[in-house]
């Protein structure tokens, strides 16, 4: 006949499957993990233009999001550059962006509309400035460029500052020393291979695809920059955002020829402003940092992404959600 177990058998049974319970539960918690906390919604990134790196990058990061944050949708749009990127953060019209450092302090010297709102996430990569010629030109460095057809960038590009800035530090006038010619990197090859130019203006990370793919078809040369960087500080301002750096030998192997080009570079920011959420700011940036190799793999430029320097956003006050995240991963 069937013994009722005694009390003290009860109990033990009824806490073993209590305990068994808890731990099937943690099981599926850490196999199955939740997502309820995951940030969602709309958000709206700006890029740049065809062909241009961060076009790129922003397709490579929508991916990436869409695999660390499920329930967030993310539309790019395309732009002429780090000006334009920045407007349009800065009065609502995108969320996130890419820009660079020098046209971020441009913005806000210039007491632009929603200036004092904008936020780094991210430090990312540099970009360098390339200024490109045939290889027969007799440009041989930027004072040649007087009386010269020159592309300098469209007129919401970061390349456009740049490129005056760099003119300015050779003793040139952008409106009267040159012809300028204000097209983007989409039509500036062409534009020189095709002889309707002299010389262009671009500032990218390496290699730009456009670049390079002129460099595969037509012979075109690079001008050293490296050594404007000390008349380019005298002339303070944004120009201080600019450093001496060194274009390595296999950034584009058809013009280089194993050879380095002294040059310029400028960081390049993840921007947002104080109206987003730092939740969800907190997990974009989580993304950025943890897909730098799986971007690096198309965007070269992106594998310089380091955490150790991501938080210098100088000139913008870096973000609170960015704050929470580094904060997370400090040792």
């Amino acid at each position: 006949m069937f013994q009722p177990l005694p009390n003290f058998g009860r109990r033990r049974a009824l806490l073993g499957a209590a305990a068994a319970f808890v731990s099937f539960g943690l099981l599926l918690w850490w196999l199955l993990p939740l997502d309820e906390d995951s940030p969602g919604g709309r958000v709206t990134f700006s890029t740049g233009v065809k062909s241009g790196v961060y076009e790129r990058y922003g397709e490579l990061l929508e991916q990436a999001l869409a695999r660390d944050l499920p329930k967030l949708s993310v539309t790019l749009r395309s732009s002429e550059g780090s000006q334009e990127n920045l407007q349009r953060v800065a009065t609502g019209e995108a969320d996130f962006t890419v820009a660079a450092a020098d046209a971020v302090k441009a913005y806000q010297q210039a007491g632009k509309p929603g200036a004092a709102r904008l936020r780094g996430c991210a430090r990312l990569y540099d970009d360098y400035v390339q200024l490109v010629v045939p290889r027969s030109s007799d440009v041989h460095s930027v004072k040649d460029l007087r009386n010269k057809r020159v592309a300098i960038g469209q007129t919401g590009s970061g390349v456009r500052l740049i490129a005056n800035r760099v003119l300015e530090a050779a003793g040139l006038d952008a409106d009267k020393d040159v012809e300028p010619r204000s097209i983007g990197i989409n039509t500036m090859p062409k534009a020189l291979e095709s002889g309707k130019i002299d010389a262009f203006f671009w500032s990218g990370g390496l290699p730009t695809t456009a670049v390079k793919e002129l460099s595969e078809r037509f012979e075109i040369r690079f001008v050293e920059l490296g050594d404007l960087v000390d008349e380019l500080h005298r002339l303070g301002g944004v120009s201080r955002y600019y450093r001496a750096s060194v274009m390595p030998a296999d950034a584009y192997p058809e013009a280089q020829h194993g050879t380095a080009v002294s040059t310029l570079a400028v960081a390049n920011l993840l921007v947002t402003t104080d109206r987003t959420d730092p939740q969800l700011t907190e997990g974009l940036t989580r993304t950025v940092i943890d897909s730098r190799d799986r971007i690096g793999r198309e965007v070269h430029a992106a594998q310089l992404v380091d955490l150790r320097t991501a938080l210098y956003t100088d000139p913008l006050e870096l973000h609170e959600g960015a704050r929470r995240y580094y904060r997370s991963v400090k040792p």
